[in-house]
């Protein structure tokens, strides 16, 4: 009996010692989005928190499915967006009312509004503005030669272009381009009026003009903590404590330091909290430097592409087999591949939440799915490219089939199987870069912020990298290549 209350009392200290599991914050792909998930993250981490970050999650899509199938614990969301895009009852506007339908339908629950109502706005620039007389959306009827440009989520959205142009009657064409790219093409005369958030940074600094809604189209987007009803009280006390603090001219500075100081998300929001004395000065800095940050994320992108990489050859090079023994049964398999190869990877990528979450699982199988193709195909094709007299030749000596295939077939066949496998293994590299949309890492995390903030440099340092990547990866296939592969059947190289 002793031994027994020892052993429980022993576990019960080890379960007490025992790490508590991270709170998991998750963050929209646009700079707002990923700064108020930063200050939340880093307020947790001042109060002795373990905190997981997921940032540039995509759209609300992505973060809300993530959210509510316990991928992520909290985001930062807009009420507008909830009433709009998640409960589909646009009439709700107190967030008391939306609380009770989150509760009552997905057990969810937000937090008091941060202090700011970042609604969507209409935006031209202000000499266009003063040259056309344009002062509301409802004037814009006057002049359908104008060009739009729209993000892709605003062309989509129930409070988005679609409606907006059936209130307003409004009869002109608008393309869908990225949001951080929008300013740039407004300011080089590419396109007349784009949609804005109204507390972005680059307001000011591009001399944009926003049209009023008269018609009073836009519901409020007051900014809140979106989080589970299941986190701990202290937790949601400790988010509480961000209610009021920022008012749209404080976002639209916070906005404006990432997009033109280009500071980090991180830094921006460490310094907010202690301006605000919500964290003391002296609290962790910054860890890793920028060049640790790129290795960190280049082996993410490694573990990605060799996992499904090494997963889709053990499953194309057997079925490449199948291919060769029974054509007629196996010829479906490659239309599958070839099928799977049509969907467009994000769009790929989308599907795999659903089944898979979010995170590193749903992007191996995603780019298992994608490297099947050229590994399967090269395999039968090679097969079936073996000269049919060697095979007479083989039968007639006695060998088996199996003998055939390991002895004759599979060495001729290697050249063939090794190219199909290295352009999976470049093609997997290039798309991985899109799993950072569904919180997988990578070097594509790198890309997404820079798009968000319009930074080349930042774009460039998963580019160019991911890039290199590539390169190595065929040098080292070719090597490889030459180490097992006969001579006299190696292919000709066309630069010597």
């Amino acid at each position: 009996m002793r031994r027994f209350i020892l052993l429980l009392m022993i576990g019960g200290v080890l379960q007490s010692a025992a790490p508590a599991e991270p709170i998991r914050i998750g963050g929209k792909n646009f700079n707002e989005g990923s700064l108020l998930a930063e200050i939340i993250a880093r307020l947790l981490e001042a109060h002795g928190f373990s905190v997981s970050s997921k940032m540039n999650l995509g759209g609300t899509l992505i973060c809300f499915t993530a959210l509510n199938n316990g991928e992520i614990d909290c985001y930062p969301e807009y009420s507008g967006t909830i009433a709009q895009q998640i409960l589909k009852q646009p009439r709700l506007k107190s967030l008391e009312d939306i609380n009770k339908q989150l509760q009552a339908k997905y057990n969810l629950q937000t937090g008091r509004s941060f202090g700011f109502n970042n609604s969507y706005a209409l935006a031209v620039k202000n000499r266009v503005a003063n040259q056309l007389h344009l002062e509301n959306i409802s004037d814009l009827q006057n002049y359908p030669d104008l060009r739009f440009a729209f993000s892709y989520e605003f062309l989509n959205r129930q409070d988005g272009w679609l409606n907006l142009a059936t209130v307003y009657r409004l009869h002109q064409q608008a393309v869908g381009i990225e949001h951080g790219l929008a300013y740039q093409a407004v300011e080089e005369g590419k396109v007349d009026l784009i949609d804005v958030y109204s507390t972005d940074g680059e307001i000011p600094r591009f001399d944009l003009h926003l049209l009023h809604d008269d018609r009073d189209f836009f519901p409020r987007y007051e900014a809140v903590a979106l989080f589970r009803a299941s986190l701990p009280e202290k937790v949601k006390r400790i988010i509480g404590l961000l209610a009021g603090r920022i008012d749209e001219r404080k976002m639209q500075h916070l906005n404006a330091l990432a997009v033109f100081e280009r500071q980090p998300h991180r830094q921006i929001a460490r310094n907010f909290l202690i301006a605000e004395n919500l964290i003391d000065e002296n609290s962790e800095r910054n860890g890793r430097s920028p060049m640790m940050m790129i290795l960190h994320r280049t082996i993410e992108h490694l573990e990605l592409t060799a996992v499904a990489l090494l997963a889709a050859m053990m499953l194309a090079l057997p079925l490449g087999i199948y291919i060769y023994y029974h054509p007629k049964r196996g010829r479906p398999l490659l239309y599958l591949a070839g099928l799977l190869q049509t969907i467009p990877s994000i769009a790929l990528l989308a599907f795999m939440i659903p089944l898979f979450g979010i995170g590193v699982a749903p992007a191996i199988v995603a780019l298992f799915l994608y490297a099947l193709l050229p590994i399967l195909r090269n395999t039968a094709i090679a097969l079936f490219s073996v000269d049919p007299l060697l095979k007479k030749v083989a039968t007639g000596m006695g060998l088996t089939r199996r003998q055939i295939l390991r002895h004759i077939e599979l060495p001729l066949a290697i050249p063939t199987i090794l190219a199909g496998i290295r352009t999976a293994a470049v093609i997997n590299i290039g798309t991985a870069t899109l799993a950072a949309f569904i919180g997988a890492g990578g070097l594509g995390q790198f890309i997404v912020t820079g798009l968000s903030l319009n930074d080349v440099n930042l774009i460039l340092q998963g580019a160019i990298p991911a890039a290199l990547l590539a390169v190595i990866v065929e040098f080292l296939f070719e090597w490889f290549e030459r180490m097992v592969v006969p001579a006299h059947l190696l292919q000709k190289r066309l630069i010597e």
